[in-house]
């Protein structure tokens, strides 16, 4: 039998049209989870694996498409939360290092410049869907409309709690009554408390998004934010189901 050293699998490599790798599989995926979850810049990752910068770049790009491409549709989602009793629905900003001139990315909410991404939690506040992300000047219930988010889950009949920042959305998604406090009716203050309590779950699932640490301050370019949320959202559910 053929051994399969270096020099031949580097031959191998050449006539299947393929690039020759610094690294192994298993170190390329590790080089990977550690810039995702750790947030470990370019620089820190070429030192501590002995590649080149270039080739970092290369392996995040390419891991990072192919975890996006495989990310579940909402659709997949929605037949998920067919089988919950509720959903909650909640807007998250993802911040990123922008000049103040860039202003389709600044947030009035957050004070600050950021991707908005829908989350959709389950009653448990586990995440089960994250959107593609938008400009942080997107509204909450608008950029809901632009993801099918509430046709989706008003035709599959599906419960869904949201705070004011949805207010008008209508179909299946519940909001909080409007006004100042002491001007609402004492059945209409029990009925925000309640709804404030199922609401706060979903923070749970923000903070299972956040966890992944290059999602707590991007600094790549906002067209590669909506492929690292869907890497991110790959991994958390393979590694949760």
């Amino acid at each position: 039998m053929r051994s399969v050293g270096p020099r031949n699998a580097r031959s191998d490599q050449d006539r299947q049209g393929t690039r020759w790798r610094r690294l192994p599989v298993g170190r390329q995926a590790l080089l990977v989870l550690a810039h995702l979850r750790c947030g470990d810049t370019y620089a820190q990752l070429a030192a501590g694996f002995g590649v080149g910068i270039a080739t970092v770049y290369r392996y995040i790009h390419e891991a990072v498409d192919v975890l996006a491409a495989i990310a579940p549709p909402l659709a997949s989602a929605m037949i998920t939360a067919c089988r919950k009793a509720f959903v909650i629905l909640a807007g998250t900003l993802l911040p990123i290092d922008r000049i103040a001139v860039d202003r389709p990315f600044y947030s009035g909410k957050h004070n600050k410049h950021g991707m908005n991404v829908q989350v959709i939690a389950d009653p448990k506040g586990r995440l089960l869907w994250a959107s593609p992300a938008r400009p942080g000047a997107v509204h909450d219930v608008r950029a809901a409309r632009e993801h099918g988010i509430i046709a989706a889950l008003t035709e599959a009949g599906i419960t869904c709690w949201a705070d004011k920042g949805y207010q008008g959305a209508g179909g299946a998604v519940r909001v909080p009554y409007r006004g100042r406090w002491d001007r609402l009716s004492t059945g209409q203050q029990a009925v925000n408390r309640s709804h404030a309590k199922i609401r706060a779950l979903v923070e749970q699932a923000v903070a299972t998004l956040k966890s992944w640490r290059l999602l707590r301050k991007l600094r790549c370019s906002t067209t590669r934010i909506t492929s690292l949320v869907q890497a991110v959202l790959t991994l958390h559910l393979t590694s949760s189901g």
